[in-house]
């Protein structure tokens, strides 16, 4: 039944789309036609909303007001105008048109907060940056002009100007909700693309009126037809099954720039000194004021953002010093850590002159282990033994992992026979039943590191060769003078 819904939608949705375009330009036909498509997508909405149950219904409550609303201007618009030859500016109308953009406006609040209840602040960052330079231009070219315009009163101002500033958080939210994490599914991409569609729509509204065009009947019908898609995708984004899974919170989204968006930002970063080089080359600066405030706006903005990328790069690269040095199964340090930290302890010691012991130490008949129980068991194996050999250390002594069951101990300030009682703490605590063979060798106040980490795994193998689950000592290396 789901499925079959969605076709069946999808086959009404584009016939109605393509066949709008034969429609007679300003006939009744179109006017019913726009109207009777803004309703079905509403309905279809609501549908959707009792059939798919989605997360966050009120979400498609009022969008589905947003629509019903926005195309009944549309038929308010027709009325008016078999009324009177030229309504009143505002009319009813754009009331029933600017319904859209605060019910939208609310539905993508809460859906965001749906999807990204922690803190995002560069997605935050990001859509504040592209909103801030469509703004600058949506001011110059439309809320200035239409807030200076004496001809339509008070009312007609508070309307003209509501025209893009819904457009403008209609876009801020539409953006944050594309930025919104990871989970990107049909039904999300049906969302963003009905809520572009009308921006798309306005967008292109905007620009012919601002050059004053007059669209001949076939352009006129491909701009009312993008509103109608964008209901119709409403709608297709509310009756499709993934829309259950919409409002659920998704994977934080990476903080790198992805080639689109750097683009996007860039662009939108470089309108303010664009629109500045345009008036400069017109001999007419008179939008000074506002592109200095959105330039250094955007320029903040910028700033932030890369802060932000500075930080993250820290923190990765932090991160990445660690995995270098620390053992993937155990965490415990890995040999290169092992590597750099035993020479440094050998030159502490020998300016101080106290003891310095290391242990090499193997677990007994590991790979009979594995192959009875399995790798996971063994792994398991690792794991525990070196927490539970990491309880009877010091908290001078420093445990690592040198390579598959082999693990290495260094016991500064120990002599052979305290470093062998804690060694042997450190048998007794294996785990699962199992043991471990151990050589210990004392440094001798001049050999290398290699060379005391040799002397500690030839007493290993010594102990492997006299029975294992055992210790044994290093013969004494003569210092060299």
């Amino acid at each position: 039944m789901g499925n079959r819904l969605v076709r069946s939608y999808l086959v009404v949705a584009v016939s109605a789309a393509v066949g709008f375009l034969a429609v007679p330009d300003g006939s009744t036909l179109q006017v019913v036609w726009q109207v009777t498509c803004g309703w079905l997508a509403a309905a279809m909405i609501v549908v959707g909303v009792r059939r798919r149950r989605p997360a966050a219904p009120l979400t498609w409550w009022l969008i589905a007001l947003g629509v019903a609303g926005n195309s009944s201007g549309i038929l308010v618009e027709r009325l008016l105008l078999l009324v009177q030859d030229e309504p009143n500016y505002p009319s009813p109308a754009d009331i029933a048109y600017l319904s859209l953009y605060p019910a939208v406006a609310a539905a993508l609040f809460l859906l965001v907060r749906r999807r990204a209840p922690y803190r995002d602040w560069s997605s935050l960052v990001d859509a504040t940056t592209l909103t801030t330079g469509m703004g600058l231009l949506a001011w110059i070219f439309l809320i200035k002009p239409a807030a200076s315009d004496e001809s339509i009163g008070l009312l007609g101002h508070v309307a003209s100007v509501a025209y893009p500033v819904g457009d403008i958080v209609l876009l801020a939210m539409t953006v944050r909700l594309m930025l919104s994490g990871s989970g990107r599914d049909i039904s999300f991409r049906l969302l963003c693309a009905a809520l572009l569609s009308f921006l798309t729509g306005d967008a292109a509204w905007a620009v012919v009126n601002q050059f004053g065009w007059e669209p001949g009947p076939a352009a006129h019908r491909v701009l009312a037809d993008i509103f109608l898609v964008g209901y119709l995708l409403f709608a297709a984004a509310a009756v499709h099954p993934s829309v259950r899974s919409l409002a659920r919170v998704a994977e934080p989204r990476s903080g790198r720039i992805s080639r689109p968006l750097l683009a996007a930002l860039t662009v939108a970063s470089l309108i303010g000194p664009a629109l500045l080089a345009l008036e400069a080359l017109r001999h007419q600066v008179t939008d000074g004021l506002a592109i200095a405030i959105g330039c250094s706006t955007l320029f903040m903005l910028v700033v932030t953002r890369m802060s932000q990328l500075i930080r993250q790069l820290d923190t990765q690269a932090e991160k990445v010093r660690e995995l270098a040095v620390t053992d993937e199964l155990t965490g415990l340090p890995n040999r290169r850590a092992w590597n750099t930290e035993l020479p440094r302890t050998i030159e502490r010691v020998r300016r101080t002159g106290d003891p310095l012991t290391v242990a090499v130490l193997d677990l007994d008949r590991f790979k009979q282990f594995n192959d009875a129980y399995g790798h996971p068991v063994g792994d398991r194996l690792l794991k525990e033994a070196a927490v539970a050999w990491q309880d009877q250390l010091r908290t001078a002594d420093h445990l690592a992992r040198y390579g598959g069951e082999e693990f290495v101990v260094m016991l500064p300030d120990a002599t052979v026979g305290e470093a062998h009682e804690i060694i042997d703490r450190m048998r007794l605590a294996t785990p699962l039943g199992q043991s471990f063979s151990a050589g210990l060798a004392l440094w001798n106040g001049s050999e290398s590191s290699d060379a005391l980490v040799a002397r500690a795994d030839a007493a290993l193998y010594d102990a492997k060769h006299e029975g294992r689950n055992r210790i044994l000592e290093a013969r004494p290396e003569p210092a060299v003078v």
